[in-house]
């Protein structure tokens, strides 16, 4: 549509030079242009008008066009940010459980040493107990 325009304005721009080119005076112009002439120049002009009335609307629904893409983009950018959100909260809380089982198997690793200390001891009681036994 704008090329359009800008044919129709180019053409009729290099129509004015040739026109601009031939020396005329006033008289001589007026004398050859019929009185329908200003009739056309008036028709011409509400034809641009109109082209540039259709330009207009068009521009004008492409940036409602253009709204509309923008609000969805962020509606989708919202979500995805509470996506990301929910995520580091879940990550969060699992990093947190996964502490507390941490500590609690450090719990048991020491419980089992202790054990493991005390089994050690009873061995070496019993062994004691075996020496000190007479022999038979």
């Amino acid at each position: 549509m704008f090329e359009k325009l800008k044919r129709s304005d180019s053409i009729q721009q290099d129509a004015g030079m040739m026109e601009q080119e031939k020396p005329e005076n006033k008289a001589e112009r007026t004398a050859e242009q019929p009185q329908g002439s200003s009739d056309i120049g008036i028709g011409e002009l509400m034809n641009k008008r109109a082209k540039l009335e259709e330009a207009i609307d068009y521009v004008g629904l492409m940036i409602k066009n253009l709204k509309d893409k923008l609000v969805k983009v962020s509606e989708y950018i919202e979500e995805e940010n509470r996506g990301i959100r929910e995520l580091a909260s879940k990550r969060a809380q699992v990093e947190n459980e996964a502490d507390e089982v941490g500590s609690l198997i450090g719990s048991l690793r020491n419980k089992l040493a202790n054990i493991d200390s005390i089994v050690e001891g009873e061995e070496n009681r019993v062994k004691s107990i075996k020496e000190t036994r007479p022999k038979a």
